[in-house]
């Protein structure tokens, strides 16, 4: 597997060997994946780069992993997913947003690990595994990377050979799920806290020009932001840079 090309992360051969004679223990791989964490953490600026760095690193970390994507399901509809490594893995979430069923939805939703040994002869979503199995995915492993309020999301790993996802392939997924789920976490901090800045920064804005156009104090320009917020059904930041943007005015 190759790094994506936004160089968000760089491949984790060399944090875990699964080509040596001594397989590492429990304690080594907790390390290992805590530093791979750490790494996606500090290289990635945004959702898109650490979901995308997740998702490669997944495929390099995890025994018999071929393909990889990110399922989101926001509210009670909504699936999509932002990021995909290989063409079959795009086709397994095509059809799961299609069909509104499959494991990588339930796993999002329930919180759950999902695996299908065999796509031949799972029958958990019939639509889903025969339409998988046409492609060519016939197993599957399917961890739940992060739950907030509404919002669920899932990462999957898809082979084209049954029984392809043993129980090491699980167990280190179970722990680079937990580590990926802290540094998705850690991102969407700071973007929060960016977002929030931001915000502030045009209400402020707004406000002071409010203030100039209306002869207001600080609190009124505010309490009519706020009015026109709710009037309008609009987010007060919204509302705030629609005034920025239309200018002082007369």
């Amino acid at each position: 597997m190759t790094t994506p090309s936004d160089g968000s992360v760089d491949s984790s051969s060399d944090l875990l060997d699964h080509g040596s004679d001594t397989a590492p223990t429990l304690a080594n791989l907790s390390t290992q994946m805590a530093e791979l964490a750490r790494r996606l953490r500090s290289e990635s600026r945004d959702t898109e780069t650490i979901l995308r760095a997740i998702s490669a690193a997944a495929v390099e970390s995890i025994p018999h992993a071929e393909y990889a994507s990110i399922t989101l399901v926001e509210g009670s509809s909504s699936i999509t997913s932002p990021v995909l490594i290989g063409d079959l893995a795009a086709e397994s979430d095509r059809l799961q947003a299609e069909l509104q069923e499959g494991p990588c939805v339930t796993s999002a939703l329930q919180a759950d690990t999902i695996v299908i040994d065999d796509m031949l002869d799972d029958d958990r979503w019939p639509r889903f595994s025969n339409a998988a199995a046409e492609l060519g995915i016939r197993s599957m492993l399917c961890f739940c990377l992060y739950v907030e309020g509404n919002n669920f999301g899932a990462l999957n790993l898809h082979s084209t050979r049954p029984h392809a996802f043993d129980d090491e392939s699980q167990s280190i997924g179970s722990l680079f799920a937990a580590h990926a789920a802290i540094a998705f976490s850690s991102v969407r901090e700071k973007e929060q806290i960016r977002s929030a800045l931001t915000n502030r920064d045009i209400i402020g804005q707004a406000k002071g020009m409010l203030m100039e156009r209306y002869s207001l104090n600080a609190d009124d320009a505010f309490q009519l932001l706020a009015r026109l917020s709710q009037d309008s059904n609009t987010k007060l930041a919204d509302v705030a840079a629609q005034v920025v943007q239309a200018g002082p005015g007369e």
